[in-house]
């Protein structure tokens, strides 16, 4: 099975990033190659530009592909079903105009140019709001078709907003929120080993942020630890092997931003031994 991932840009080093702590090594390295092994000797990775990734995966290239949400609309393809949001690479899809000029409104820009690399989704934008203004399509420097009367307006991708006011732009309406997506081709998105890798990959997202608590607890105050602890369901409480009859030992997950005051907070209830340690993967 072939994955198709960036092979460049801001997308690439975090998604191998993901699939390594999936535990989906790539076993020679991906610098200048098409391909790359991974540990699992079904998985094979086809590393391509983020815009081309939907069109390798519908056309049977890949089977499974990593790209943004924004290639994804872009290129529309009819046979890929979406499995996860990755939850990275986020950014926005956004209408803006000179702040000087006279485009103040998304109705101002009838009869006007749009300068953008994204003409599919900014039909679709000004279509669904019955405005026809003439779509200029650029592949690059987006930014800069205003000022040399290219374009009245432009749709771009922006992440932080400072490109934008250092060319004197401003945000008329945001055309699309996006972030990085797990797909695949409709005829094997159901397959195992493609619900496998969505489970891997969900299993680090879910771990991010999140910490494990183990600690020992007099058998008399475990209903005061239960009630400071923020866990998932409630902690696990087991038995210890060999160790004292009136303790009992509390594991639990919680949030990294709460283990700073459920330390004290248990430690206030009678915890002893107290250990936290990072999660590396969490299947819920």
């Amino acid at each position: 099975m072939r994955i198709a991932v960036p092979n460049k840009g801001r997308l690439h080093d975090p998604t191998l990033d993901l699939l390594e702590r999936a535990g989906l090594h790539v076993v020679d390295g991906a610098d200048r190659k098409l391909y790359a092994d991974t540990v699992d000797p079904d998985v094979t990775l086809l590393f391509a530009r983020a815009a081309d990734i939907p069109e390798y995966v519908s056309d049977g290239a890949a089977d499974v592909g990593i790209t943004g949400h924004d290639q994804l609309s872009e290129a529309e393809p009819g046979n890929v079903a979406e499995l996860l949001d990755l939850g990275f690479g986020q950014c926005r899809l956004v209408l803006a105009a000179p702040e000087d000029g006279d485009i103040e409104a998304v109705e101002d820009l009838a009869g006007k140019k749009v300068a953008t690399e994204f003409p599919t989704i900014t039909r679709r934008y000004f279509e669904e709001r019955g405005i026809d203004p003439e779509i200029v399509e650029v592949t690059g420097a987006t930014e800069l078709t205003p000022h040399v009367e290219m374009a009245d307006a432009i749709v771009d991708i922006t992440s932080t907003g400072t490109t934008l006011k250092v060319n004197r732009l401003a945000i008329i309406d945001e055309v699309l929120d996006s972030s990085v997506r797990l797909f695949a081709r409709e005829d094997v998105a159901d397959d195992e080993k493609v619900q496998q890798i969505a489970t891997a990959l969900e299993s680090v997202l879910s771990a991010d942020g999140k910490r494990y608590l183990m600690m020992n607890v007099p058998e008399d105050s475990l209903d005061d630890v239960r009630d400071v602890i923020p866990g998932m369901g409630g902690p696990t409480v087991m038995d210890i092997a060999d160790g004292e009859e009136d303790l009992v030992a509390v594991h639990a997950v919680v949030d990294e931003a709460d283990v700073f005051e459920t330390i004290n907070d248990v430690k206030d209830a009678g915890a002893s031994d107290i250990l936290v340690t990072e999660i590396e993967r969490l299947v819920e």
